[in-house]
């Protein structure tokens, strides 16, 4: 039994790749080539000689496939050796690699005026062409959007005749259709013209070919509500609900709020409650909520309103809390992870849906407050209980300064006071907003002091609060402190770049400093936020003023009457600008454009008058004088003015009774008297004597006056000279003294 063991030598005990190479001769094909007895054997009549003719057994005597030997049945094999050919098999060179066969054909190519390849390129176009529309549309030019949809239109009618004409009507691809009539009508909607708009949506619905076409009818009504042709609307929003399954709940949801709005809209309130009264019991959101609420306002129901403002602030928001972004201070992995995704777009779109939540309860509470009890205070003390017991708990402090809010629109300023003062041991920031608005009703009220005192406090409170440092700085400005104001206004800025309050007041703390430049750059980079505020327009046209710039002052006051083309004090400016110019008539034309919408400025009376008579056109001055006459009746410059153009104008007689009123109005005028006893003397009247008389008397009155004054003045001056003299003496003295 151990004659068959064989160990293994000690010297290839570390070879681990021993015999590896071992094999047995027969299968080496290596050498095949050289082996002349296997050459000899292909190239003669051994290797081609025609197969064997029994069918039992091979030439080696081994049985055929599938043969019975000794009762023995032997197993199928394959019929073609891997590699090997029938032809090889006949005499063929050896070739198992098929090298001999040469390289593979070239790939065929492909026939561009083929019909096939016409209709394959063109609905590549098309397919371009939608897609080329709808970037455009997202891009904000819904011209080119249009356009382009016409486009892919026209393109895919020629794809439709094509394949036609090559293939059966089956093949036409419906889904390029569908898609390109789409695009056209959503184009024709978003570039406002409805009816063509309506006409493609009705092809694309009346054709029984497009699975859930149907559904296109809400963008009909939708058009239709854009049209304010309600009725329709509603008719096309419920026809679409009846097409839409109720397995697509969120669908139908959205078309039963579209109308509700409908509703609302054709003020069918109790319509209108039934719909989203479904909304908020199926799915509530704080859109439907906000509408019903509306509705029940409408109604005036004040039970419904309460119920439905609980409704609206028990829709779950659906997003995280804020402490999930606080970072932990032990895990760095975690805090990177953090500081990525707490201003990422999810973070931003939760920042919206919370600000619009809180947008839609404060404006419900303000709306519903006044009328679901006795007095708008205890309306407002309901919500804010309401709102406490909410996930909204932050808003019941915002509530209650709206409440003061109201109390100031209602001109009464000691329960708004009252109401911010009951936030002065409240947190830092309701504090800080309480005593800003504090601030802000103390300054209007010229109390300077008490508004100074609560801007600290509202400073204090939050530092970085920008609208307590405003105010902090108009209080500084009040005082004349202008450099101090200026520095409050730069850290509100610092604090929030956006606070256009400090950057304007800022500006006016320069004009003040007379640091035209740095007034001019602030008001320059306000008009850049504010592209149509009047006031910034105006300051930017004084400031060129200042700056002795006439022509660009006159520029920005353009532009200022563009945005308020009724404003008489911009149009007066203008036509002052224009008067130091030297360009009276342009002059003319604005002051007269600001008589027309303020004819009460004496200012404009004035000149619009003196242009007249400068121009010999003194009958037309007259009206002009008359105006400024019964606006300040008891100046007597404007009548004398009157009668002085009834006199130039040559009509005496009406210049004569003129006088005369103005005489008996103003009996001690010496001017008056001087006119009466010209014009008389001049028509040759017998009341010459009499006014010539009161005339002298008033002129000697007016001289011994006058000379009254001046003694005065010459005794007074004395007796100031000579105590200032002997104040300088005794201070001489005393110098003399020390």
């Amino acid at each position: 039994m151990m004659q068959n063991v064989h160990l293994a030598p000690e010297t290839d005990e570390d070879d681990l790749y021993s015999g590896y190479n071992d094999y047995n001769p027969t299968y080496d094909t290596e050498d095949l080539e050289n082996d002349t007895a296997f050459q000899q054997a292909v190239r003669t009549s051994h290797g081609r000689r025609p197969p064997s003719k029994t069918s039992l057994a091979s030439s080696m005597g081994r049985p055929v496939t599938g043969a019975i030997q000794d009762g023995v049945t032997r197993p199928m094999t394959a019929v073609r050796a891997a590699g090997f050919t029938k032809a090889a098999v006949r005499g063929s060179a050896f070739d198992p690699l098929g090298q001999s066969r040469g390289p593979a054909p070239p790939l065929e190519v492909k026939n561009k005026d083929s019909p096939e390849e016409k209709i394959r390129q063109l609905e590549k176009k098309v397919n371009e062409l939608v897609e080329e529309s709808c970037i455009a549309n997202s891009c904000g030019d819904l011209k080119l959007a249009l356009e382009k949809a016409k486009d892919a239109g026209r393109k895919e009618r020629v794809l439709v005749r094509q394949r036609e004409q090559v293939t059966t009507p089956e093949n036409i691809n419906l889904d390029l259709t569908y898609s390109v009539l789409f695009n056209l009508a959503s184009q024709y909607s978003a570039n406002e013209m409805y009816a063509e708009a309506l006409n493609t949506y009705q092809v694309i619905v009346k054709n029984k070919m497009f699975i859930n076409a149907g559904r296109l009818k809400v963008n009909m009504g939708n058009i239709y509500l854009k049209q304010r042709n309600y009725s329709k609307a509603i008719k096309f929003y419920r026809m679409a609900l009846d097409q839409i399954p109720s397995v697509h709940k969120e669908m139908r949801i959205k078309i039963m709020q579209n109308i509700g709005v409908t509703f609302i809209k054709t003020g069918q309130y109790s319509d209108a409650i039934n719909s989203f009264e479904h909304v908020m019991s199926t799915a509530p959101n704080l859109k439907a909520g906000f509408n019903l609420i509306l509705s029940y306002f409408a109604v005036g129901d004040r039970e419904k309103m309460k119920k439905a403002f609980q409704k609206l602030i028990a829709v779950p928001l659906e997003i995280d809390e804020d402490d999930k972004y606080i970072p932990p201070s032990d895990d760095p992995h975690t805090n990177l992870v953090i500081e990525a995704i707490k201003n990422d777009h999810l973070r931003q779109m939760e920042r919206e849906r919370k600000a619009m939540a809180e947008k839609y309860i404060m404006t419900a509470a303000k709306l519903i407050a006044p009328v679901i009890e006795t007095s708008f205070a205890v309306g407002y003390d309901w919500c804010v209980e309401v709102v406490k017991t909410s996930q909204y708990v932050e808003l019941a402090n915002d509530l209650e300064i709206n409440k003061a809010i109201t109390y100031l629109r209602q001109k009464d300023f000691n329960q708004a006071v009252e109401t911010l003062k009951m936030f002065e041991k409240k947190d830092s920031r309701v504090k800080s907003a309480a005593a800003t608005n504090l601030s802000f009703l103390y300054y209007l009220e010229n109390e300077f002091a008490q508004a100074s005192s609560y801007a600290d406090l509202a400073v204090n409170s939050d530092r970085y609060n920008p609208s307590a440092l405003t105010n902090k700085g108009n209080t500084v400005f009040a005082n004349g402190d202008y450099e101090k104001a200026a520095e409050f206004y730069k850290e509100a800025l610092r604090n929030d770049s956006s606070c256009t309050e400090a950057l304007y007041n800022i500006g006016l703390t320069y004009k003040k400093l007379n640091r035209l430049d740095e007034a001019l750059d602030c008001f320059l980079k306000l008009h850049a936020i504010l592209r149509n505020s009047a006031q910034v327009l105006y300051q930017i046209a004084n400031v060129y003023e200042l700056m002795e710039d006439p022509n660009q002052a006159i520029e920005w006051l353009m532009q200022l009457i563009s945005v308020v083309p009724t404003d008489s004090r911009a149009l007066s400016k203008l036509g002052e600008l224009y008067d130091s110019e030297g360009d009276k008539s342009q002059a003319f034309q604005y002051y007269y454009e600001s008589y027309r919408y303020f004819p009460s400025n004496i200012e404009v009376i004035e000149w619009l008058g003196a242009y007249y008579i400068d121009t010999q056109f003194c009958e037309k001055a007259i009206q002009y004088f008359e105006r400024a006459a019964l606006i300040q009746p008891t100046q007597v410059t404007w009548q004398l003015m009157v009668a002085s153009c009834f006199r130039r104008s040559g009509n005496y007689q009406k210049a004569l009774d003129t006088y005369k009123d103005i005489h008996r109005k103003f009996p001690e005028n010496v001017e008056c008297l001087r006119f009466l006893v010209r014009l008389c003397t001049d028509i040759g009247l017998k009341e010459v004597q009499e006014y010539a008389t009161k005339l002298k008397r008033l002129e000697k009155m007016k001289e011994i006056k006058e000379q009254r004054i001046k003694s005065g003045r010459d005794s007074s001056g004395g007796a100031r000279s000579r105590r200032e003299g002997s104040a300088g003496s005794g201070n001489t003295m005393r110098s003399k003294m020390a």
